[in-house]
């Protein structure tokens, strides 16, 4: 009967660690862990970066949350300037919410302040300190207060018929793509925000910025 007893206890302790177990597996596989693209500080972030003193002093970086192509989700980073930090925290809020896939967020520095890179490699990006393609004035993304989504999915296409990034294709249905009744879009513009795709001269439709 001792025997008995000693093995009724132990079918009770196994069959309760598995239930526990299979449990907490269950409850993993609904909640899922987020996939972490990008961990910088601020000072790794900017490293390097051509933008005078007062412009780094303006600037923060936010760690946003979306679904990517893999169907995960997944936490990256934006440099902004801080005065459309919540802006930018709430704009993403509906990116997440909405299941938008993004492919990835990473600051800019992880290509080497190549914005060709960058967008190559289909990045999501704000801040770099440089200037508008052909001009020489500065882009919005030297102050932080513009943001490129997808640059591979929704390209930069000139009136010449040239696209950027070069070999992208732009297709208002794929996943991922914005166009003007897009509620990505919409969000953007009900913050205020200008969008790429209403230029004039050319379509910009990764492009969104914050005019002063």
């Amino acid at each position: 009967m001792k025997h008995l007893y000693i093995l009724a206890t132990l079918f009770a302790i196994l069959s309760l660690t598995f239930i526990c177990t299979s449990g907490a597996l269950m409850a993993q596989e609904k909640t899922g862990s987020i996939i972490i693209d990008s961990a910088m500080t601020l000072a790794e972030a900017v490293k390097g970066s051509a933008a005078p003193k007062r412009i780094l002093d303006s600037l923060c970086i936010i760690d946003v949350r979306y679904y990517s192509f893999d169907g995960h989700l997944h936490q990256g980073q934006l440099v902004i300037h801080r005065k459309v930090r919540k802006e930018v925290q709430d704009l993403f809020k509906t990116i997440e919410r909405t299941r938008f896939p993004v492919g990835k967020v990473i600051p800019i520095i992880r290509y080497g302040w190549s914005d060709e890179a960058s967008m190559a490699d289909n990045n999501t990006s704000a801040f770099n300190y440089r200037l508008i393609e052909g001009t020489s004035r500065l882009s919005r993304h030297a102050l932080g207060k513009a943001v490129d989504i997808n640059p591979r999915l929704n390209p930069v296409l000139y009136k010449d018929g040239s696209v950027q990034p070069a070999g992208a294709v732009y297709d208002r249905r794929q996943p991922g793509a914005v166009h003007g009744r897009h509620a990505v879009v919409k969000s953007f513009l009900a913050h205020g925000w200008t969008w790429g795709g209403h230029f004039k001269s050319l379509k910009d439709y990764h492009h969104f910025e914050k005019p002063d």
